[in-house]
C-alpha cells in the first residue's frame, strides 16, 4: 500500500474515533495493512480477511475468507475497512454488501479503490495535445489524448477487472450510509469512500 494512502486512512480513522470491533477486507501480514495504522492502536479487536491465509501479524490474525459472504453474524464489526481489493473481485458489489452488512449501525466503513477522476493534469493534457497539433500531430491521436485520462496500471491479483469513479464509490459502495466522505488522492487516482451505518429505524 501506498504510505499516502496508509496515512489517509490514519487521517480518516483519528477523526472519526475509529476503533471497537475492527475488520480489515484484504488485509495482509505486514505492517502496511491497515489494521497496524495508529489511530486502531486501542480497538478491542482487530481482524482480517484475504483469500490466501491465514496469518498471525503483530496483535491481530487473518482468516482465510471470501468477502463476497463474509462467515460472520450480522453487526459484527464497529469499523470495517477495505482497501485495493474491489478492483479485482469480480463480484464487487456483494462484497460492498457483505461490509455494509457485518457492520454495526452507527459502524465506520472506509473502501479505497483505484479510480478515474477530473483532474487539474488533464486540463494540462488539453493544453498539451492543442500545442502538440500545431506541430502536425494527428486530429486521431489529439482526440484519444483530450479524451483520455488517468488510472493506475493493470495489477492482477490474481485478476484486474475494474477502476471506480467518484460517482460510483458514492452512489454505489456508500449507497445509504450517512455522514459520507469522498476522497481523492495521488495520480493516478485512488478514491477513498467514507460512510456511516445508519441507526436501525425504531418500531
Amino acid at each position: 500500500m501506498h504510505s499516502r494512502v496508509f496515512a489517509e486512512f490514519e487521517r480518516i480513522c483519528a477523526r472519526r474515533g475509529a476503533g471497537g470491533h475492527v475488520l480489515e477486507v484484504g488485509a495482509v501480514p505486514s505492517d502496511c495493512t491497515l489494521l497496524c495504522i495508529p489511530a486502531l492502536a486501542g480497538a478491542k479487536s482487530k481482524l482480517g480477511i484475504n483469500l490466501e491465509g491465514p496469518w498471525r501479524h503483530r496483535d491481530f490474525e487473518i482468516l482465510r475468507a471470501d468477502a463476497n459472504t463474509l462467515c460472520f453474524t450480522d453487526e459484527s464489526f464497529d469499523t470495517v475497512l477495505c482497501n485495493s481489493v474491489l478492483e479485482h473481485d469480480k463480484f464487487f458489489w456483494k462484497s460492498v454488501k457483505e461490509m455494509i452488512r457485518v457492520t454495526r449501525p452507527g459502524g465506520l466503513i472506509a473502501i479505497g479503490v483505484p479510480g478515474f477522476s477530473s483532474l487539474p493534469a488533464e486540463r494540462t493534457a488539453s493544453r498539451l495535445a492543442r500545442m502538440l497539433g500545431r506541430l502536425g500531430i494527428s486530429q486521431a491521436v489529439l482526440d484519444a489524448m483530450d479524451a483520455s485520462t488517468l488510472t493506475l496500471r493493470t495489477h492482477h491479483f490474481p485478476g484486474d477487472f475494474y477502476r471506480f469513479s467518484p460517482q460510483a464509490v458514492t452512489e454505489i459502495f456508500l449507497d445509504g450510509l450517512l455522514d459520507k466522505e469522498l476522497h481523492t488522492l495521488m495520480l493516478p487516482p485512488r478514491i477513498i469512500g467514507v460512510g456511516i451505518k445508519p441507526p436501525k429505524a425504531q418500531s
